[in-house]
């Protein structure tokens, strides 16, 4: 990755060329303190490293220590409009402001946010949306184009400069794939900041795992991007296993269980869909680094089977079981399931007592 600013998040380091942060914004109400800290469990448990939560009045800053104190990873405020609520965040605890500096006010407010950022000791995350452009960028550019935010997100980052504040973190996002990969490569070259991927309003799970995988994908394999969050109308935790998956399939993530399956034809006579999507619901939150095949038939699945750490190769309401390279025993169909996950938790067993002896 390409090497920036180190910017400290409560426990979490971002920047430097280290490894990708993945984060998740709750959708719960923030003032519903028990329903917040359960959404943020959750993503916890499924590989979140930073959370965000929308603060929208006082009563929202004021439970930040409420939600603070049940929670095992930094909390960053998502603020607008309103400099005392900012101010009121950061007092209360937040590891990381997200604000826009065009609609925090006016030159004194933004003053008064930067002031205590730095008396507390946190970063200001800033940027450009394109869907809050000014009129000027909007008419100067034509649109929402890659230059417009570039711009706008310069723009801020500049405010925040000449009040003498550089623990900035920046994002730029847009609801076009090919907008956001532009914007992003222009200012990965103008500025050293920490960036913060993402696409915004991508959609409902489908549309926004395929817009983010083209975009976040790309940048990430041009070494680009230091934090990231895939943005999905529903379950915030769908945001996380969706990362991690953009993730390991850019080579950047290890750990988790990696599962490669056939596509299916007429040779397979095996529920694979079954099979695979069982596996894959089951070790979705296992840290363990392991791959594991689902192939249905014998053309290409012994040889998945042979290089994976554990596989089957299906056959006629059978298949034979590998286990690091090797035949362990030939299966009945209805057998597989519950002897892959045995296995499996063997191999997380051994992980976890590996882990614990470092």
């Amino acid at each position: 990755m390409k090497k920036t600013r180190m910017v400290k998040i409560g426990g979490v380091t971002i920047g430097g060329g280290g490894q990708m942060a993945v984060q998740s914004m709750t959708n719960t109400d923030t003032k519903d303190v028990r329903k917040t800290v359960e959404q943020i469990l959750a993503l916890e448990e499924a590989g979140c490293d930073i959370a965000r939560c929308a603060i929208y009045d006082e009563q929202c800053a004021e439970v930040i220590p409420k939600i603070k104190d049940q929670i095992h990873i930094p909390l960053v405020g998502d603020v607008h409009f309103d400099h005392k609520i900012a101010v009121k965040a950061i007092e209360n605890g937040v590891d990381k402001i997200r604000i826009n500096p065009g609609n925090i006010g006016k030159q004194p407010e933004i003053l008064k946010v930067v002031s205590a950022a730095k008396k507390h000791n946190i970063p200001i995350r800033v940027g450009a949306n394109a869907g809050s452009l000014s009129k000027e960028l909007l008419q100067r550019h034509g649109g929402p184009t890659a230059e417009a935010l570039v711009q706008s997100a310069i723009d801020n980052i500049r405010i925040l400069e000449r009040a003498g504040f550089q623990d900035i973190v920046v994002s730029i996002k847009s609801s076009s794939a090919p907008v956001c990969i532009t914007a992003y490569r222009m200012i990965a070259r103008m500025v050293g900041y920490p960036l913060h991927l993402g696409v915004t309003e991508a959609g409902t799970y489908k549309s926004a795992l395929v817009k983010s995988s083209i975009a976040l994908g790309a940048l990430i394999v041009d070494g680009i991007g230091d934090t990231m969050r895939v943005s999905i109308t529903g379950d915030p935790v769908q945001e996380i296993y969706a990362a991690q998956d953009i993730l390991r399939g850019c080579g950047k993530r290890k750990g988790g269980v990696e599962i490669v399956s056939c596509p299916t034809c007429a040779r397979c006579s095996l529920d694979l869909e079954k099979i695979a999507s069982s596996i894959e619901q089951y070790t979705q939150n296992m840290r363990a680094p392991m791959k594991v095949a689902v192939m249905g038939c014998a053309v290409n699945g012994p040889g998945e089977a042979k290089e994976a750490d554990l596989g089957i190769a299906g056959g006629r309401g059978e298949a034979l079981l590998f286990a690091k390279g090797k035949i362990i025993q030939k299966l009945d169909e209805f057998d597989i399931l519950p002897v892959m996950k045995r296995m499996i938790n063997e191999f997380q067993d051994e992980y976890e007592a590996q882990n614990k002896q470092r």
